[in-house]
């Protein structure tokens, strides 16, 4: 008779939030569960911890971190005089536990490299199916949630909005696991100003400077961490190898990795993947990646061998953030010097300019809506004591350049 866990009532140790607690047996096995577990093996930030060792936090602790911002903004909202049902608590923790899923190897470096045109979003919710089928249809208050079909909007928009507790807890933990402070928002603080009128989700009027400390710290951290020239470098030959992986193994060619790693070689159309690739996918985690990484390095193919090589002995290429691209004649001929170098047949594998953009806030878009004293309700940018929110509107955008270090080139 196989071991059953008759205390489901556990609690988490948190270096960021402290403890975190688990009273829901159904809560338990969900975070039991096979498809949970594996993200104790992907990457939160990618391939950020190249750039910033300590940086090797996963979405597991993520999703454990988002749960419990659930738990205590629901507590705060009830102390507020929202009315929450149990079911619709238990419900709106669950989606947020579960946004994750779909993440595969290394978070957002491969998503749609290995599962092409297929979105970690949707397969966070064809997991979700699958577990609702599972745990006999108790997940589907939680879907409708998630999927933004439940009448009370403010459930959705704590999981997935502009200031939403993904939002809140990525923040904090990323800081605090990269060591970069301009990072760190306060979320308590923000959590304690939500409020709900007509079932939308509000901030009390006091907190609008905690708003926009957070969009600001969310905007230096995409500059400073998520699109730090180091970190999207290495992400973009991590993408190249796998393509010219799945290139070489279409091609017929003999390229070892493991088992689940190899069927996504193999498959050359994923736009609607069925049982047997969740399947796969659902097992597919960093350690697929890198193990396969470190064979290639003496793979007979010569753009595979040297990617890999630049990957595992982090020798990179020169990197850049410019304000104007390189044109496209420039590009040509950089990829050109590089097939003439490196004695190869095609030098997209190593020549890259990438486009990146930030917005902070979009006014646009599900804005930021605050209750004041007077319980009026107004949007972020129509209040009269807002400081930041003018410039915070405006998209940044800059272009992410390298170049392999033999080649050489002056910036335009």
């Amino acid at each position: 008779m196989p071991f059953e866990k008759i205390n489901k009532r556990k609690i988490f140790n948190d270096p960021v939030l402290g403890f975190i607690s688990i009273s829901d047996e159904l809560i338990f096995d969900l975070i039991e569960h096979p498809y949970f577990q594996r993200l104790k093996r992907i990457s939160q930030t990618g391939l950020s911890y190249y750039v910033y060792p300590g940086a090797t936090h996963t979405r597991f602790l993520h999703s454990l971190g988002c749960m419990h911002l659930m738990q205590t903004t629901l507590q705060i909202l009830k102390d507020k005089g929202v009315d929450i049902t149990k079911e619709e608590e238990r419900a709106s923790i669950i989606a947020i536990l579960l946004h994750d899923l779909g993440h595969g190897p290394f978070s957002h470096t491969l998503e749609l490299t290995l599962m092409e045109r297929v979105s970690h979003e949707n397969i966070s919710i064809t997991f979700m199916n699958l577990l609702n089928r599972e745990f006999n249809n108790e997940l589907s208050l939680a879907l409708d949630i998630f999927l933004d079909k439940y009448p009370r909007k403010f459930f959705h928009q704590l999981i997935s909005s502009q200031i939403d507790l993904d939002r809140l807890d990525y923040l904090k933990r990323d800081s605090f696991f990269t060591g970069v402070s301009e990072g760190n928002v306060n979320s308590e603080r923000i959590i304690t100003m939500m409020n709900v009128v007509d079932d939308e989700l509000v901030i009390d009027s006091k907190g609008i400077y905690s708003i926009e400390k957070f969009l600001t710290s969310r905007m230096f951290m995409y500059w400073q961490v998520y699109f730090h020239k180091t970190s999207v470098t290495v992400e973009f030959y991590l993408m190249e190898v796998l393509k010219r992986a799945k290139y070489l193994v279409q091609c017929g060619e003999n390229v070892p990795s493991t088992d689940n790693l190899k069927y996504f070689l193999e498959k050359k159309d994923l736009l609607n993947p069925g049982k047997e690739d969740l399947d796969k996918f659902s097992q597919l985690d960093d350690s697929d990646i890198i193990s396969a990484l470190k064979v290639w390095q003496t793979h007979d193919d010569r753009i595979l061998r040297i990617l890999s090589k630049a990957i595992i002995h982090r020798n990179l290429p020169s990197s850049l953030i410019i304000s104007s691209p390189f044109s496209k004649e420039k590009m040509q001929e950089l990829k050109k010097k590089t097939e003439k170098i490196f004695k190869i047949e095609d030098g997209k594998y190593f020549v890259h300019q990438n486009e990146l953009s930030v917005l902070a806030y979009n006014d646009k878009k599900n804005p930021i809506k605050f209750l004041l004293k007077n319980k009026e309700v107004k949007e972020l940018q129509d209040l009269d004591n807002q400081v930041l929110v003018k410039d915070l509107r405006k998209k940044i955008t800059r272009y992410h350049l390298c170049i392999p270090r033999e080649v050489g080139f002056e910036p335009e």
